[in-house]
């Protein structure tokens, strides 16, 4: 049997570890927004104690169906007033461990879905 690569649409992520992904070679050490479409920008927060409602209005403004929001090491929760622009545009948003939503963004975004990752690193 033979095996081929699986081909992606968009960007995907490379490698992660702790504080880190790979996005194709280069290595980044600061939190992101990474888009199945390929749009990256950086997201200028350098913990979770730091997000503030402003960093989901900015996840709102992006053509996505569902937003993966990577919480760093562990799972928490970002306040849920702070997630009304998403709903307010019908964006789901799914949270996790920022190595899960690494994961979860890869699968989706080699299905053709429109995926956003918000990584905390």
């Amino acid at each position: 049997m033979k095996f081929l690569p699986d081909a992606t649409q968009g960007t995907s992520i490379s490698g992660y570890g702790t504080g880190w992904v790979t996005i194709g070679a280069e290595k980044i050490t600061s939190s992101l927004v990474i888009s199945s479409t390929g749009e990256r920008l950086a997201w200028n927060c350098d913990g979770f104690d730091q997000l503030t409602a402003a960093h989901f209005a900015q996840l709102a403004t992006m053509d996505a169906e569902l937003i993966l929001f990577g919480s760093g090491e562990r799972t928490r929760f970002p306040q849920p007033e702070w997630l009304q622009p998403l709903f307010a545009r019908r964006i789901g948003l799914e949270t996790m461990d920022t190595q899960a939503a690494c994961r979860t963004y890869n699968f989706l975004a080699a299905e053709g879905r429109k995926v956003v990752a918000a990584l905390l690193l």
